[in-house]
C-alpha cells in the first residue's frame, strides 16, 4: 500500500507550489462540482481571498477541464500603510505617528498610498478589464478579468483567471494543471508587484494541506464506507435546496449514531458539518442538566431557541445523548420527573425544528442506545439511525493508511522522513484485532512523542519503523 501520494513541484515567480496527486485532482474535477484546491494558504498582505478550483464542463466538441482562480487585491488606505511598515516608507509613517499630528498624518497616509500603488505595479484605473496570458509548456491560455471597486481609498481589485483545455478519453492531462498553476501564480505576483516568496500546496483534500487548519472531513474517515455514503447524501440535500423544493422533499431532521466507544461517532458529526459547508454546535451534559428545579427545562428550550436563529447550515450535536436525555418513564421521584420533563420538551422542540429552520440538522451520539427511549428517536425526529461498529481488518488498514498519509503530507519535508519504507498498513491492521480508530490514533501519538523526545534529548532518531508501530499498537489493542 503506497502511503506517499505522488506530487509535483512548480516554481513560479518566487513561489514554490507543491501539487499533491495531480492525477487524482483531475479525476475529481470530472465530478458534478468543482474541486477546491487551495485551503487556507497564507498569501502576502496585498492579496486576499485567493481561491483556485478545477472542474469540467461539456461542450459540443466533448468534455473540457475548467480551471478558475480568483483573488482580491487591496491597495491604498491603512492596508497600504501596513504593507509599507517594514521599509523606508514605514519609517516615515512611524515618525508622523509619533508627532500625533492628525492632519500631517492624514497627508502622509495619502502620499504613502500613492507610493504603495506605484510600488505594486499598475494603477487600478489603468488595468485592462480583460487580457490573455499563455503557458508555452502546456499550450494552455487563460483569460484574466479585472474589476475595480470602490472608487477612492482603499481600493479593491477583484481578479478572475479562467482557463479551459480539452480532455481526451485516453489520457489525464496533468500538464494542464501545472500550466494553470504557473499562469495563476504569475498573475498573483504581477498584482502583488514582486515575487511571492512562499510555499503553497495544491490538493483536493484540505486535511493534507500543511497551511490549512486541521479539519475533519468525510474523505478522512476510513472503514465506514456505508455510513460515509449516507452522510454525503445528507450533505447533497443541504447543498441543493432548489432540487429539494422542486420535489417537495424533506431531508432528514435528525441522525442517531450509536456504537462502541472510540469508533468515530463524534468525528462523523464533525465531518458532516464540514460537508454541508456549515458549523458544528456541540451540546454537552452540563449545558442542560441543572440541580435547580425547572433549570434543565429552561436550558433545553434555550438551546433550541438559539438553533432556530442560526443563519448558516449547522450540525447541532448532542454528544453522549443517553447522559443528557435519559430514559423516559424511569421513575416518579423528583429526579425522574425532571428527566421526563426534559425528554418531553426535547420531543416537542424536535417536532417543529426543521420547518422553522431548515438550516439545522440534529445529530445525537450514544454508546448505549438501549438507554434512550424509543419515542425520542422515532422517525420524524431521528430519520436516520446508523450503527458505527468497530472496524474490521480492511477498515483498520484503511484508517491506518489515511492517518499515515496525512502525517506524511503534513510533516515530511525534503531531508526529513517521518516513516520508514518498511511501514505496511495492512500488516499493522492484522496485528491489532478489535482496535478502534481512537486506539489507532493513540498508538501513533505515542510513537510520535517518543521520536520527538529522542530528538529533544540530542539524538537523531531514524524514521518510525514497522516494528515501532507494531509495538505501540499491541499496547493499545484490546485483544
Amino acid at each position: 500500500m503506497n502511503l506517499r501520494q505522488p506530487s509535483e513541484s512548480v516554481e513560479c515567480r518566487g513561489a514554490s507550489v507543491k501539487i499533491v496527486d495531480p492525477a487524482a485532482i483531475l479525476l475529481a474535477a470530472t465530478g458534478p462540482e468543482p474541486v477546491e484546491l487551495l485551503h487556507g494558504a497564507p498569501f502576502p498582505g496585498s492579496l486576499r481571498a485567493v481561491t483556485m478550483t478545477a472542474g469540467s464542463r461539456l461542450s459540443t466538441s466533448g468534455p473540457v477541464y475548467r480551471f478558475v482562480g480568483t483573488a482580491r487585491v487591496w491597495r491604498g488606505g491603512m492596508d497600504a500603510v501596513r504593507s509599507g511598515l517594514t521599509g523606508p516608507v514605514g519609517v516615515m509613517i512611524a515618525k508622523q505617528m509619533a508627532t500625533r499630528d492628525p492632519l500631517r498624518f492624514a497627508a502622509r497616509t495619502a502620499s504613502l498610498a500613492g507610493e504603495t500603488i506605484r510600488r505594486l505595479g499598475e494603477r487600478p484605473e489603468d488595468l485592462p478589464k480583460e487580457r490573455t496570458v499563455a503557458d508555452a509548456a502546456s499550450g494552455l491560455s487563460a483569460r484574466v478579468t479585472y474589476e475595480v471597486e470602490p472608487a477612492g481609498l482603499p481600493q479593491q481589485i477583484s481578479v478572475t483567471v479562467t482557463a479551459e483545455g480539452s480532455r481526451r478519453a485516453d489520457a489525464v492531462l496533468t500538464p494542464y494543471l501545472r500550466g494553470f498553476v504557473t499562469l495563476f501564480f504569475g498573475v498573483l505576483a504581477d498584482l502583488h508587484g514582486e515575487d511571492l516568496d512562499g510555499s503553497y500546496t495544491i490538493t483536493r483534500n484540505p486535511e493534507i494541506s500543511d497551511k490549512a487548519p486541521q479539519r475533519v472531513t468525510l474523505d478522512q474517515v476510513g472503514g465506514l464506507d456505508h455510513i460515509v455514503r449516507q452522510l454525503r447524501e445528507v450533505a447533497v440535500s443541504f447543498n441543493h435546496p432548489e432540487a429539494m423544493a422542486r420535489w417537495g422533499a424533506r431531508r432528514p431532521q435528525g441522525i442517531l449514531l450509536f456504537g462502541p466507544p472510540g469508533t468515530g461517532k463524534t468525528m462523523l458529526a464533525t465531518a458532516l458539518a464540514h460537508e454541508i459547508r456549515g458549523e458544528l454546535r456541540e451540546v454537552r451534559t452540563p449545558e442542560i442538566l441543572d440541580r435547580w428545579l425547572g433549570a434543565s427545562e429552561r436550558n433545553i428550550k434555550k438551546i433550541f431557541a438559539e438553533a432556530r436563529r442560526y443563519t448558516r447550515p449547522t450540525v447541532l450535536l448532542f454528544d453522549e445523548f443517553d447522559s443528557i436525555i435519559s430514559y423516559t418513564g424511569g421513575g416518579q421521584d423528583a429526579a425522574g420527573q425532571a428527566i421526563n420533563s426534559v425528554a418531553g420538551i426535547f420531543k416537542q422542540e424536535m417536532n417543529t425544528l426543521i420547518e422553522e429552520n431548515p438550516q439545522v440538522i440534529v445529530v445525537a451520539t450514544t454508546n448505549f442506545p438501549d438507554r434512550v427511549d424509543a419515542s425520542l428517536i422515532r422517525s420524524g425526529r431521528f430519520d436516520i439511525k446508523l450503527s458505527v461498529p468497530k472496524p474490521d481488518t480492511d477498515g483498520r488498514a484503511e484508517i491506518i493508511a489515511k492517518m499515515l498519509r496525512r502525517l506524511i503530507t503534513t510533516y515530511e519535508t525534503p531531508g526529513f522522513r517521518m516513516f520508514g519504507d518498511d511501514v505496511d498498513a495492512r500488516e499493522l491492521a492484522v496485528a491489532c484485532p478489535g482496535a478502534t480508530g481512537a486506539d489507532l490514533r493513540e498508538a501513533l501519538r505515542r510513537v510520535q512523542l517518543h521520536k520527538a523526545m529522542q530528538e529533544a534529548s540530542g539524538y537523531a532518531p531514524a524514521p518510525i519503523s514497522q516494528s515501532e508501530l507494531f509495538q505501540a499498537l499491541t499496547t493499545v489493542s484490546p485483544a
